[in-house]
């Protein structure tokens, strides 16, 4: 069985996959932290969903990072989790 991390490295030495991919960067990082958040509170999809007054579609779409959330939504999230939200612009 091939793992995903199998195959993104080998599709990354492909400059026109590496240029798509570092575009959406930002976006695995949020998906990726919300996932995190999620998996640190001990919570399933539906759990947090229902914490966030919302449908557990809803937060596979934000984990799966085919959604943009709003400030609102990512405070929401971080209510429902026990954390706090931190939005921080780095140095290029």
């Amino acid at each position: 069985m091939t793992r995903v991390a199998d195959l993104h490295e080998k599709w990354s030495e492909d400059p026109e996959y590496r240029a798509a991919y570092d575009r959406l960067g930002p976006e695995f990082e949020v998906a990726r932290a919300l996932i995190e958040a999620r998996s640190r509170a001990g919570l399933t999809q539906s759990e947090l969903a229902e914490r966030m007054e919302t449908t557990q579609s809803v937060v596979a779409r934000l984990e799966s990072g085919r959604a943009r959330p709003s400030t609102r939504t990512l405070e929401k999230f971080a209510r429902a989790t026990g954390t706090r939200l931190r939005i921080a612009f780095d140095p290029a």
